[in-house]
């Protein structure tokens, strides 16, 4: 990662040994129009892209927590006012999403909704279609991909206890839902995957590689730093954050850590460029080997399924 250089503000992400020898032009472009949980599968793709000798263009237009409906009004803000400022939220508030569409001939533009949404198709109308349309306007060359997201962690809050079942109340519940939720839009309009969904789900439910939650750990007499085992865990897990002078224990069973990252850093590499990950000799650094290529093989076998 030391030889990665971060341009157009540290968004822009080009691998400056390959940039500088192939030129821009044969580096594949991608614009992430999200949020998290882009950020959360673009984090490892670059060096995952270097150590293959492939040039890479990310810029995100990726806002915390942001849902369809909170990008397309940006866009609606944008387009009744150009000058308003609620209308360039992206690159640290100082572009549109129509500047950046037609900033450069993309490769590709992915799209997805908030994650506590995802699995309710009717909270994307008629935002994404909206979004759909913007985007294949301004950049009529790019292939649009939906990023299918994840399933929270199986022991997240969102869980327990079991809700209405208006809402998934199960890990497996979730993923199944999300994922006919994605596919169902994605059909629509005859468009590509990212199946960042199905690998987290695979590789969650694997019979040896899978994460189990401790049954053991005494929540209520836990002091800082002890934490319950999660290996293999793919979400960020439990954590202690301190307020004031006490510390808390934490739950983001959302969010992928490094191992999630890597994962999901395998699947855009595939579906980015077309090639396997699978003999890519990039390993984050403290990761068990065996346990990336695991993760390698989980990857290569999801995107190649589709």
């Amino acid at each position: 990662m030391n030889r990665l250089v971060r341009i157009l503000l540290g968004i822009t992400l080009v691998t400056a040994s390959i940039f500088d020898v192939r030129g821009e032009s044969e580096a594949v472009s991608v614009l992430t129009v999200g949020n998290s949980f882009a950020d959360n599968a673009l984090n490892f793709l670059p060096a995952l892209a270097e150590e293959a000798n492939r040039p890479l263009i990310a810029v995100r237009a990726n806002l915390g927590g942001c849902t369809f409906e909170r990008h397309w009004n940006h866009v609606a803000a944008y387009e009744k006012d150009p000058t308003s400022k609620d209308g360039s939220p992206y690159l640290k508030g100082t572009k549109s999403l129509d500047h950046l569409l037609r900033s450069r001939e993309w490769d590709f533009v992915t799209m997805q909704q908030v994650s506590y949404l995802s699995h309710d198709l009717k909270t994307y109308q008629p935002y994404a279609d909206n979004l759909y349309h913007y985007i294949k306007e301004r950049a009529p060359k790019a292939t649009i991909l939906v990023h299918q997201i994840w399933a929270y962690r199986l022991d997240d809050p969102r869980f327990v206890p079991a809700n209405d079942g208006v809402e998934p109340h199960t890990h497996e519940e979730m993923y199944e839902q999300v994922r006919a939720a994605y596919h169902t839009f994605a059909k629509k309009w005859d468009l590509g995957i990212l199946p960042s969904g199905d690998a987290m789900f695979v590789a969650d439910t694997d019979p040896k590689w899978g994460y189990k939650p401790e049954t053991a750990f005494d929540f209520k007499a836990a002091k800082s730093p002890l934490l319950p085992n999660q290996d293999h865990s793919l979400h960020t897990g439990w954590f202690w954050k301190k307020q004031g002078e006490e510390c808390f224990l934490k739950l983001d069973g959302h969010h992928a850590n490094r191992a999630g990252e890597y994962l999901l850093g395998c699947v855009w590499f595939e579906k980015l460029f077309g090639e396997s990950v699978l003999d890519n000799a990039f390993v984050p650094e403290g990761m068990d080997p065996g346990y990336a290529a695991f993760l390698r093989k989980t990857s290569h076998a999801v995107v190649s399924a589709q």
